[in-house]
Formats: structure tokens, C-alpha cells, sequence
């Protein structure tokens, strides 16, 4: 019987920055051990557009990224770096420093790629203007 994936707070230093807290989602952990059965749900992870963390004795080894359009047009680090923003998984500012962009610049490309920088709801965004007017 195939054992469900384990699910695991992301701890990671990317770019050099560590970034401590537990990401909002998670990501199915796989054990080096795991892929000799586990693997078809590995692969059926990366076709649904979901990141999969690979340990070795319990510590991060690899960090598998889907293969898709975005990796190719945008290279790993941006494409990193929107799929943790857009899983809400990192701020604006993060994901602007894993881009190695500056926050203009990531907001800019999110522009580019049709993708909200900002997403409140309605009622959240008439309250914060508001306050602000």
C-alpha cells in the first residue's frame, strides 16, 4: 500500500537569505528512500504545477521545480520565486530578493505575466482605502 506524501514546513535559505518561519503551504516531502516507490507521485506532483521537497536523512537535498514554460522563460530563480508568491508561500519582498529583482522590478514582471501583485478582497481593499482617505 502506497503511504501518503508527507507534508513539511518549509525552512530554506535561498539566494543567501534565510528565511526562518514556516512557509504558509507546504510542500509533499519524499525521502531518497521513498523515490524507489514513490516516485509516480513525484511526477504527478510536478505536472500539477506543485514544488516536492527530496531529503536525505531527514535534511533538504533537493528541491524539485516543475519543468514548464515559466522555468524556461524565466529561469529557475524568478520562477522559484513566483511560484512561492503566487502559493502565497512568500511576501512581495521576498520574492522579489529569491528573483534577485528589486521589489519595482518583481512587481513589474508580475505585471508582465498578467499576475496580481496585490490581492485583497473587495471588502478588505474598500475598508483599507477608507482609512487611507
Amino acid at each position: 500500500m502506497a503511504r501518503a506524501p508527507r507534508r513539511a514546513p518549509i525552512y530554506a535559505t535561498l539566494r543567501g537569505h534565510t528565511y526562518l518561519g514556516a512557509l504558509m503551504e507546504t510542500l509533499d516531502v519524499f525521502s531518497v528512500r521513498d523515490l524507489r516507490t514513490r516516485s509516480g507521485d513525484l511526477l504527478k506532483d510536478a505536472e500539477l504545477g506543485q514544488m516536492s521537497l527530496i531529503t536525505k536523512h531527514g535534511r533538504p537535498a533537493i528541491l524539485a521545480l516543475p519543468f514548464d514554460r515559466r522555468l524556461l522563460d524565466q529561469g529557475v530563480h524568478r520562477a522559484l520565486a513566483l511560484s512561492l508568491f503566487e502559493g502565497r508561500q512568500l511576501t512581495l519582498a521576498q520574492a522579489a530578493k529569491v528573483a534577485g529583482l528589486s521589489l519595482d522590478g518583481f512587481i513589474d514582471l508580475l505585471g508582465s505575466l498578467g499576475l496580481a501583485a496585490v490581492d485583497y478582497p473587495a471588502e478588505e481593499l474598500a475598508g483599507e482605502l477608507d482609512i487611507a482617505l
